[in-house]
């Protein structure tokens, strides 16, 4: 197993006190490797799953030559450039989920609905709205309208029996769903479901319901967290909130450490004199402390906890870092952890499910106002994309962007992300924003 000395010794520059935001990605992307136990889940269970095996199409896809309109199939040979073709209907209707009708002779075509099998020799359909009915029963086709081959799907021209349907580490959405199901598959093999613990650090934290008392406030970070990890589809093993007593952190940690697969908590990354957390996590484990060169969220820990037993408490699923949880030390204001996650947490999560794409691409906008920005860190400002009416689209700031001002992160629809060596963005300059949709 690699230590987190060996990671950080891998990355040229590497100062743990003026860290970049990209080699923190890339610390994690080393930190985090995907689980190994796999189990076979029906197709309903599966969405938000990743693929431990490829999916090898079992059959063609279509398996047959079909219709992809209502219309009237026939050979294309018989178009010949500026000359009508006139053809005379035979035989059945061809309807979709019945056997191919018979060869057909020149002159001649078959009446044929969306998705039927192509009558044996026959390649081209013209659209029932572009056949003209003559009075004898036949249909004239007018010349320029159609080339040999239109209208027609080909047997396997989505997929082809024996080729990789689905690969190894594919996030399965919707759409991979109805492919799979395409294929005739009722179940597939994934990655076990990553168990995730949290819990919420401070003496000052209230969770909703207790009574408010003077210098406390309610804890959002859990609720955030929780919202997040539901969206990744990990099991969430939420331990509540821990007071800043070195006994109650080590107990939490050793329970986490015994139950899941990655351990984040929120508040005590810094290193105040109140914050007993430092201490206790460089006893437990192997842990690096980070002052992140970014704004919100400049303090994380990253690392891994050691579990006091040798097994996890279902040792048939135990994780595959040997006696250990990966763990993200998160700050404590609300919007600093929630940008956290998603910059950095999220896509670690991603790769220990068995993602290979764990990070989407940003998307690009324009700035529709002056946005203040030093060179020297990386910083997401909480923004609103919408599209203007030549459909570019254009992103404003929320305003404040105080790393405790919450409401923020409800009323935007992606963050911002200004990067290391960017200074201040001129309104009508190109930016990079990370969307919210499918994370938040």
């Amino acid at each position: 197993m690699t230590t987190i000395a060996q990671i950080a010794a891998s990355l040229p520059g590497y100062d743990p006190q003026a860290l970049r935001a990209d080699d923190v990605t890339a610390f994690l992307r080393q930190l985090a490797q995907p689980v190994a136990q796999a189990e076979e889940v029906a197709l309903f269970d599966a969405l938000g799953r990743v693929l431990a095996q490829d999916v090898v199409s079992p059959m063609s896809v279509p398996p047959h030559d079909n219709s992809a309109m209502d219309g009237y199939a026939f050979d294309g040979a018989q178009l010949q450039g500026g000359q009508p073709l006139v053809l005379r209907p035979v035989g059945a209707t061809a309807f979709a989920g019945a056997a191919g009708a018979a060869a057909v002779a020149p002159g001649e075509c078959v009446r044929i609905m969306t998705g039927a099998v192509m009558p044996a020799g026959l390649d081209t359909v013209v659209p029932q709205e572009l056949a003209t009915a003559e009075p004898d029963g036949r249909i004239r086709v007018a010349p320029g309208l159609l080339r040999r081959g239109d209208n027609r799907r080909l047997k396997g021209e989505d997929l082809l029996q024996g080729r990789v349907a689905l690969p190894q580490g594919e996030l399965l959405t919707p759409a991979a769903l109805g492919l799979a199901a395409s294929l005739g598959l009722q179940s597939v093999t994934v990655y076990r479901r990553l168990r995730v613990a949290f819990f919420s650090t401070g003496n000052e934290i209230l969770s909703p319901g207790e009574p408010p008392r003077e210098g406390a406030v309610y804890d959002s970070n859990r609720y955030t967290l929780f919202g997040l990890l539901a969206r990744l589809g990990v099991q969430a093993i939420d331990l509540g909130v821990v007071r800043d007593d070195p006994a109650l952190l080590r107990a939490a940690l050793a329970r986490a450490a015994r139950e899941a697969d990655a351990i984040i908590t929120s508040g005590g990354a810094g290193a105040g004199d109140a914050d007993h957390m430092h201490a206790v996590l460089q006893e437990l484990g192997d842990v690096a402390f980070w002052r992140i060169a970014m704004r919100p969220g400049r303090p994380m820990a990253a690392g891994r906890i050691q579990a006091e037993s040798p097994s996890r408490a279902d040792a048939a699923s135990a994780g595959s870092y040997g006696n250990a949880s990966i763990l993200f030390g998160l700050p404590g204001n609300p919007v600093a952890v929630m940008v956290t996650f998603l910059a950095f947490v999220r896509p670690a999560l991603l790769r220990m499910m068995g993602c290979t794409r764990p990070a989407p691409p940003l998307l690009r906008a324009v700035a529709a106002e002056p946005l203040r920005k030093r060179p020297g860190r990386t910083e997401y400002q909480r923004g609103v994309v919408t599209a203007a009416a030549d459909g570019t689209l254009q992103v404003r700031t929320t305003g404040n962007q105080g790393s405790g001002v919450l409401s923020s992160m409800v009323q935007a629809n992606g963050l911002v992300v200004l990067h290391h060596g960017q200074g201040p963005v001129a309104a009508g300059d190109t930016v990079e924003v990370m969307m919210f949709d499918g994370a938040l």
